[in-house]
């Protein structure tokens, strides 16, 4: 019985970096949303967030997450899988609350999931060290954010949720600017914008990787 053959490939088609995609919707995500914690736009303009966050911090995240394990990329497959269902996460919690379908949560649930949010940016964090600065520095800003706003929730003050919200300023702004270099330095087809050398490099795991975040 014959078997049909699986199309690979040809060697000669250049395979997209991915990871523009997934910090553009994480980066424009988190600077609409963080604008109301911020208090720089009307707590009502979270009705413009939900279906955002839906469509491009979470659906297109995912997205990009899927093609980076495909290429590979342990680091960006698990970031942005993981963000973008964040987002869904978050959206979900807002829309059945809205809809009636579910109770409001006690301040400290919510507090301890931008706690733990915040414990999984860390660790990431940590392998930053590994990749390039600028990715570095997202996560480090990523995660006070998170942090900020566990505490605002634990009630802590809302002056923490004010300082969550412009740390989630900073954090949006910097995952688009290293969007838009990693975006320029493709197109382009050499480094233009240098994305900073990792802080410690392991030269036996050099190409093994992968590209993008």
């Amino acid at each position: 019985m014959s078997q049909t053959a699986i199309p690979t490939v040809p060697p000669n088609i250049k395979v997209a970096n991915p990871g523009p995609l997934g910090l553009f919707g994480f980066g424009v995500t988190t600077c609409l949303l963080s604008s109301i914690n911020a208090g720089l736009i009307p707590p009502a303009s979270i009705a413009a967030v939900i279906p955002l966050a839906f469509a491009f911090g979470g659906t297109a995240q995912f997205v990009a997450g899927i093609m980076e394990l495909r290429l590979g990329n342990t680091f960006g497959g698990v970031a942005f899988t993981s963000y973008s269902m964040f987002w869904w996460w978050f959206s979900l919690m807002l829309w059945t609350l809205g809809a009636g379908w579910l109770k409001a949560p006690a301040p400290s649930g919510v507090a301890t999931a931008l706690l733990l949010w915040g414990a999984f940016s860390f660790l990431l964090w940590i392998v930053t060290f590994r990749l390039n600065k600028m990715l570095w520095s997202v996560f480090l800003l990523l995660t006070i954010t998170f942090f900020l706003l566990a505490a605002k929730d634990y009630g802590l003050g809302d002056v923490y949720g004010k300082l969550g919200g412009y740390f989630g300023l900073a954090t949006g702004i910097d995952a688009m600017l290293l969007a838009f270099f990693e975006l320029l330095n493709a197109v382009a087809g050499y480094t233009v914008v240098p994305l900073g050398t990792p802080f410690v490099t392991n030269p036996s795991l050099a190409g093994r990787i992968g590209v993008g975040i």
